[in-house]
């Protein structure tokens, strides 16, 4: 059944659409945070569809509120007044802590990063986005274009012009070796450095985690002292919260808030998690930036009922059962837990991450060379012992990306760190 279906998905699909496993899985049910695939083998779910679902799989509230709403009306356009999408909109406004804020929805994260750019630059009058080398917004064209992440940028073709900023892998990189402080005040001085060779951009946009780089990120503090001198500049910042959103990395609720010194962003796009595997993104913005479009605009499918039915539930359940502290907890136990295995597998350069958004990263032994190879190895190996994980990285994906549902239970971290333990030992030598 499966090699038919493979067969028929690459007669009529793309070459460059990726598929993880030298034998493709489809999943075709979930319960918590397990799926099982169509021969009936069960997996631990540690990835979640890439992030997206964030709470557990087919969870009865939330598949209650779909069904419900889908009883009603699915969807009618942005040209109606829809409850649902302002119910929601109210809320994500509150949490977002920018000021006056609005709120604008659209299907994807890409879409997001999209209509984020649309309002920089529009606001700013300029075409000049500052982004983070290493870094992933999406890949719609413009998204492609500022996206510091070879792997995933395949034209240089680009509306906007983008210059690439030091300090989003704190590990790797020409300022790597130095302290943190000392790091930060490497990269804001490349930073003023950078401004003074150009004309003034819009906006920098950056992931407080880089989520497809491989879940790497800068010393906390790094873009409050950047948002310093963008400030003097009047440039935006755009925060890309699409995998860093909604508790995941456990000690926040936004991953902007590890760098809060000099305030909110002035631009936050969302996406993945809050549907829970519905499709969702959005932007949130001061009023006098989202306002600036002198242009009539809808979202067909954008704020649609089912999909903010589907939010509403998410975010609800997410609040009310603590899945932030969750993620805090159980993402500490399982952080340290990788951490000890790490120390007796010579392949494994380094542990990172926060809450349940962690990264391991591989190399070849007795060096600090990226090892892709052993990276598929492993994703290979879990799999087979009933793990799922994903994959990233900058210069080659040589990291394991670790993502279950925020509601991950300890006996579950415990089950995946001890499948993830042998992988790593079995094919790492």
């Amino acid at each position: 059944m499966t090699e038919d279906l493979l067969g028929r998905h690459r007669a009529v699909l793309p070459d460059w659409l990726a598929l993880y496993y030298e034998d493709p899985l489809e999943i075709t049910h979930g319960e918590g945070r397990y799926v099982w695939d169509a021969e009936g083998n069960k997996y631990l779910d540690f990835f979640g569809g890439i992030l997206t679902t964030m709470t557990a799989h087919a969870l009865p509230e939330i598949t209650k509120a779909v069904s419900e709403q889908a009883g009603r009306i699915i969807h009618s356009s942005t040209l109606y007044l829809n409850r649902p999408m302002v119910e929601l909109a109210e809320r994500i406004a509150q949490l977002s802590d920018i000021p006056d804020a609005r709120v604008f929805f659209t299907t994807s994260g890409t879409e997001a990063n999209d209509t984020a750019l649309l309002l920089a630059t529009t606001y700013r009058r300029s075409n000049t986005i500052l982004a983070m080398r290493n870094s992933y917004h999406g890949r719609s064209f413009s998204a492609v274009g500022i996206t510091g992440n070879r792997g995933w940028s395949p034209t240089s073709l680009s509306p906007l012009q983008t210059l690439y900023v030091h300090g989003g892998v704190r590990t790797r990189g020409p300022y790597a070796s130095l302290g943190d402080d000392d790091f930060t005040a490497a990269c804001v001085d490349d930073l003023k450095d950078l401004l003074g060779h150009t004309r003034p951009p819009a906006a920098l946009i950056a992931e407080p985690i880089q989520g497809v780089g491989g879940f790497t990120s800068p010393p906390d503090g790094l873009y409050a002292a950047f948002r310093e001198v963008l400030d003097e500049h009047g440039i935006l910042w755009i925060a890309d919260e699409v995998q860093t959103g909604w508790g995941r990395t456990g000690d926040h609720f936004w991953g902007w808030q590890a760098h809060d010194q000099s305030g909110p962003p002035d631009i936050l796009t969302f996406a993945k998690g809050i549907g829970n595997g519905m499709s969702i993104g959005g932007v949130v913005a001061r009023a006098e930036i989202m306002n600036c479009l002198d242009s009539n605009s809808i979202s067909t499918f954008g704020g649609t009922q089912i999909t903010m039915a589907a939010g509403l539930a998410n975010l609800t359940y997410l609040l009310e059962h603590d899945l932030q502290g969750n993620a805090r907890r159980v993402g500490g136990l399982l952080i340290e837990r990788l951490r000890a295995v790490a120390a007796q597998v010579p392949g494994v350069r380094e542990v990172r991450g926060r809450g349940l958004m962690l990264g391991v990263e591989l190399v070849k032994p007795g060096t600090d060379e990226a090892d892709p190879q052993a990276a598929s190895a492993v994703l290979e190996a879990a799999r087979a012992e009933g793990l799922l994980l994903g994959k990233g990285g900058g210069h080659n994906t040589s990291a394991l990306r670790i993502a279950p549902p925020l509601s991950l239970t300890v006996a579950e971290a415990e089950e995946g760190a001890a499948i993830l333990e042998h992988a790593l030992r079995s094919t790492i030598q």
